[in-house]
């Protein structure tokens, strides 16, 4: 059962999308002359605001708005919206605006322009309208039987990301000739374009410079360092008790050099009391004193 809900509501997502394409595409086909800039359709509990971005929005209004309520008319009957309500809004700076500047470059080139110049010619004006960056791709039989794809493009452009999903604006035309049908894309990034690796440095505040002017450090204790214990001494005792002038250690040079004797000695005298104890199994009396030297 839940499985049915969600298949009718999934067809019921793809009914609606299809519908506003084909909407777009009808209005895009009606408002040609007056130049399409773009469509936005909204729910209202009043019905379907359907707003329209047109280059010269008298040429879709009409006579005493008689063009746009046959327009609304038509809507009504063929696409089935909710009671819809057409608005029609001029767009600010065409130039600025990538399906105007598409549909412009599409009826160059059925005028007879050349391709590349009529490329150029429309990334150069788009450019000089404020544009961040630009790219038009013109597609199809354009110098012979062949396919040919041409990109025309300046400035900086997004590819992928949310960058170009917020900024990059898209348009689409198509230009009928008589070796066959050319596309025409062109996207636009807008001028007031924030992307992620542009930072801006703000001047700081009357009131951050004077709390910096007036800030006062804390005073700190001051870190007492001990100094190094000089090298120990060793005191010698007299036969009165009374201590004599100390001495200093060894150096550390020495030090190697004395410790190496001492193994050395310890080491003979170790052999020599082997000796001694196999001489007195033979039967003969032998002394070792203490630094490895022997006596009778």
């Amino acid at each position: 059962m839940a499985e049915a809900k969600v298949e009718r509501k999934d067809k019921r997502i793809i009914v609606e999308n299809v519908r506003r394409v084909l909407l777009k595409e009808y209005l895009m086909n009606e408002t040609r002359r007056a130049g399409f800039g773009g469509l936005d359709i909204q729910r209202t509990p009043m019905g379907t605001r359907v707003t329209l971005l047109a280059e010269r929005p008298g040429l879709v209004i009409g006579r005493k708005g008689g063009a746009i309520k046959s327009l609304t008319e038509a809507v009504d009957r063929q696409f089935k919206f909710d009671n819809p309500q057409i608005e029609v809004q001029e767009v600010s700076a065409p130039a600025l605006n990538a399906q105007i500047m598409a549909e412009k470059l599409a009826n160059a080139l059925e005028r007879g322009w050349h391709f590349r110049r009529a490329g150029h010619s429309t990334v150069r004006r788009i450019m000089e309208a404020g544009a961040k960056g630009c790219l038009v791709v013109i597609a199809g039989k354009l110098t012979g039987q062949r396919h040919r794809t041409e990109k025309f493009k300046a400035g900086h452009i997004k590819y992928c990301g949310e960058p170009r999903n917020l900024w990059m604006d898209r348009g689409f035309a198509a230009a009928k000739l008589k070796p066959g049908v050319i596309g025409v894309t062109v996207e636009i990034m807008d001028p007031q374009a924030k992307l992620p690796d542009e930072i801006e440095i703000k001047q700081p505040s009357a009131e951050y410079i004077a709390a910096a002017a007036s800030f006062v450090p804390p005073v700190r204790a001051p870190v007492v360092v001990e100094p190094e214990p000089a090298l120990a001494v060793q005191a010698t005792v007299g036969p009165e008790g009374a201590d004599e002038e100390p001495e200093p250690l060894i150096e550390p040079g020495e030090r190697e050099a004395t410790t190496a004797k001492v193994k050395k000695s310890k080491v003979a005298a170790k052999r020599l009391k082997k000796v001694a104890k196999e001489v007195k199994q033979l039967g003969v009396d032998v002394d070792v004193d203490a630094e490895g030297g022997d006596g009778a």
